[in-house]
This record gives structure tokens, sequence and C-alpha cells, in this order.
């Protein structure tokens, strides 16, 4: 064969074998939302799940679980240590209400239960600073099968810039946006049951393990924090020994009850309480907003560092959920 003729052959072998530049791999986000099996989406930054979120057909409500600190450890739990069945509505970060007219999505068990029956997931996002699940729920009476409440969801975790945490996936934010819409007035009784909950590992509890709750109004623990309102309520403690994390959980300012009446016990749980003072109606083609953060945090950081941080939660522009209309 001519050498002219293979040298030819040659390079267009090579020609053939060089990928086009529209074919070189694409920058991988740096925090995605990873669909998992049995209804399950697991958040991860760079690869290691830093909490997964659960909305089962079978379950009473989705939920998160795990919520993993700068550690590498569940700073959260499923149940009550000292109750598991009695409390086995408190699914680590979860929403509910003890009563929507009249009925219970706050408890497992007993008259008068709904349950939060997921619908469908809408929107799935990954990026460099965030990643989220956008959901659609229905709050069902158990007794009568009726959709009393149109609630979408949007989860987000955000982690913090490197170096403003330490820990191998260092600190992050859990984003709750909520939007509550009905067919018919629905109201939302008087209760410190509700809106949204979180139970902490047995170990950062007060009780358990000689945790410490605090305040924005520089109250400490149950006898002082209890049914007082705030900006923002911690719980931090021990999650293994020497090692201090925690969580704190944040009340948006445009929340309609805002600075919202926190129910907090020595036992292990917090939660914001949306209707402690007086009952909340949802007109007919009217929406409820709502907005709440978990910030997920190494050591006990000061008061002045968490109003801080409660202050950039703040500031962060809401987000519309409702979905666009298809043309």
């Amino acid at each position: 064969m001519p050498r002219f003729l293979i040298l030819s052959v040659f390079i267009c072998v090579h020609l053939w074998l060089i990928p086009p530049a529209s074919a070189q791999p694409k920058p991988v986000p740096r925090v995605q939302a990873v669909p998992q099996p049995y209804d399950q989406v697991s958040f991860q930054q760079g690869g290691i799940e830093i909490a997964r979120f659960h909305f089962g057909s079978t379950l009473k409500r989705p939920f998160v679980f795990p919520v993993i600190g700068p550690s590498g450890l569940p700073l959260t739990r499923m149940g009550h240590p000292q109750d598991p069945v009695g409390h086995s509505h408190h699914n680590s970060v979860w929403i509910a209400h003890n009563d929507v007219n009249g009925v219970s999505f706050w408890a497992d068990r007993g008259k008068n239960t709904g349950t939060i029956v997921h619908q469908r997931i809408e929107k799935l996002t990954d990026g460099d600073t965030e990643a989220s699940v956008t959901s659609l729920n229905h709050w069902i009476d158990d007794a009568t099968k009726k959709v009393l409440l149109v609630e979408r969801r949007k989860t987000t975790v955000s982690p913090l810039p490197p170096g403003e945490g330490p820990g191998v996936r260092g600190e992050w934010l859990l984003l709750l946006d909520l939007q509550l819409e009905s067919k018919e007035a629905v109201t939302l009784g008087k209760t410190p049951f509700g809106i949204v909950a979180v139970r902490m590992a047995k170990s950062i509890g007060v009780n358990d393990g000689g945790g410490t709750i605090r305040n924005s109004g520089g109250a400490v623990n149950e006898k002082e924090v209890f049914w007082k309102p705030a900006k923002w309520v911690d719980y931090s403690g021990a999650i293994k020994d020497k090692t201090v994390e925690g969580i704190t959980l944040f009340d948006h300012p445009s929340n309609p009850n805002h600075p919202s009446v926190f129910h907090v016990r020595n036992d292990g749980w917090m939660g914001s309480s949306l209707t402690f003072a007086e009952p909340r109606k949802i007109e007919p083609g009217k929406s409820l907003r709502l907005r709440y953060g978990v910030y997920v945090h190494a050591g006990m950081p000061s008061v002045e560092a968490l109003e801080a941080r409660w202050s950039a939660f703040a500031k962060a522009e809401l987000v519309d959920l409702t979905p666009a209309k298809k043309k």
C-alpha cells in the first residue's frame, strides 16, 4: 500500500477517535437531589448524603431523615427515646398540624385523624449552591377521605460556603417552603402542635444528654423557652465524645404569626406553633404561604452568630410555588 494512502488512513482514524468539543463532560453540580428506591430522595453534597426526603404512600406524612451534621452523624431521630410508640409521629423534621377542621394530622392514631398523602414530585433541581424537591401533597381526612388541604412544599438543601463550618460536610441550611390552599374554607384550630417540628438525637436532648436550648430572646432551656415567642430556637449538644453540634429552627418574618411561639421540651424536640394564639382560616381561592429554616451547625454558636445567620435567612427572597400554567 502506498505510503500516502497509509498516512491518510491513519489521519482519518485518528480524527475519528477524537471526541467533538460538544461531547466533553459538563461540570457536575456540587449539590444534588438524587431519587432513590421506595419513594425517597437523597440530598447529596459532593456525592455524600446530608439528608433524605421520605414521601411513601404508606406514611402518615412526608419527612426528612436523617439530617447529617458536620461530623457525619445524624442530629435527628425517629420517635421519642423514652416513648417510641406514643410519640411515633415525631419524624425527625416534619410538617403537620393538630387541628384542620377538627382533624388531627399530628397524631399517628386515635379518633379524627388525617394523613398527608404525597401525590407527585413536581420538580427536582441540582446546582452548585443548592438542591431541591418540590412536591404536591393532599391533607386527607382518614374517615371521610375528603381532601381538606392542598399543599405544595419545596424542600431545599443549601450547604454554606466552604470555611463557614468545620467537618467533612460543613454546615448547611434546610429550607421548608409551604403553600396551603383549599377549595372550601378551612380553619387551622388553636393549638401548640404544628406546623413544623424537629426531634433531636437522644444525646443532644437536655434530659438524656445534657444539651442546651436557647432562643433569640436570650432564654435558656424549657423553663424559659417553652411557649415563648422568638425568631429562632437553637438546640445543641454532644453528638459524640467531645463533639458538640446542633440545629436552629428559624421562623421567617413573612409568616403571619411571626415571631412564632415555640413549643420546646427538655426531652429533645422543638416546634414552631403556627396557631398557638388563635385559629387561622384559609379562604377558598386564597393560599397560606409559610417559610421555615433548619440551620445544621457545628459547636454551639454564640447568640450573635445565630442572630446573623437568621438575618441572612430572613432576607432571602420567597419563591412562588404555584406551578406555571401549560400553554
